[in-house]
């Protein structure tokens, strides 16, 4: 191991690795299906984004003050939104799912109390807005894109720091979350000691293969030499 914990770990993430690297040794490990939807794109491409999942779930609703719910979450402004936001902890990433593409899941104020709390990031199946104010605080916030639709009057989150789904992809609280311009991969715990060693060495790998590619050799040598391509 090259690391001692989370921010040991992270800090070779961020200085070595990639999601194209670490999905490529999830793929010899037989973790085929590990990248979240690709129309999940940062909102400047220098962002970069890796941290544990604090996973949020969010539900479509319709504002309708003549017919009360029963359900005492229901009739919170943002459902639990405001308490899964303030119970970030650093190096978390906020990784939502569950509502239709039809309204924004994160913003500027959302990201000022993340970066307050230490957090890594946000990873919305949805839209984000207030663009501006995000890239100003250069949190790392991954989205379909931009649009100002709220999701007060449209959706509220039903709970939050527990396992969740998107697009066939299973993320629980704790997996590990690397995101860049080339999407985001879900490292699950269990494996991720592993996941990251391996990647480590490829990363350090393709440098050298990289080398020899410079220095004339040929991209089948190269290959059948180092394993690497």
């Amino acid at each position: 191991m090259n690391w001692h914990n989370d921010d040991e770990l992270f800090e070779i993430v961020r200085n070595e690795l990639y999601t194209a690297v670490i999905g490529d040794i999830m793929d010899k490990m037989g973790l085929l299906h590990q990248f979240l939807p690709p129309k999940l794109q940062p909102l400047h491409p220098d962002m970069f984004v890796v941290g544990r999942a604090m996973t949020v779930l969010e539900a479509d609703t319709l504002e309708c003050q003549n017919y009360p719910s029963n359900n005492p979450i229901l009739q919170k402004p943002f459902g639990l939104m405001l308490e899964a936001l303030d119970d970030l902890k650093k190096n978390e990433v906020y990784i939502c799912t569950g509502a239709s593409p039809s309204y924004a899941l994160w913003g500027e104020l959302m990201s000022t109390r993340a970066q307050i709390l230490g957090a890594a990031g946000a990873v919305v199946n949805g839209y984000s807005r207030d663009t501006r104010g995000i890239l100003k605080l250069n949190f790392p916030s991954f989205s379909y894109g931009n649009y100002a639709q709220d999701q007060a009057p449209r959706g509220k989150v039903i709970d939050f720091r527990i396992p969740i789904e998107m697009e066939g992809v299973k993320i629980n609280p704790g997996d590990i979350i690397v995101g860049d311009i080339d999407g985001v991969c879900v490292v699950p715990q269990e494996v991720e000691v592993e996941v990251m060693t391996k990647a480590i060495e490829k990363a350090r790998g393709e440098k050298m293969v990289q080398v020899k590619i410079l220095e004339g050799m040929s991209a089948k040598d190269a290959f059948d030499q180092y394993g690497i391509m």
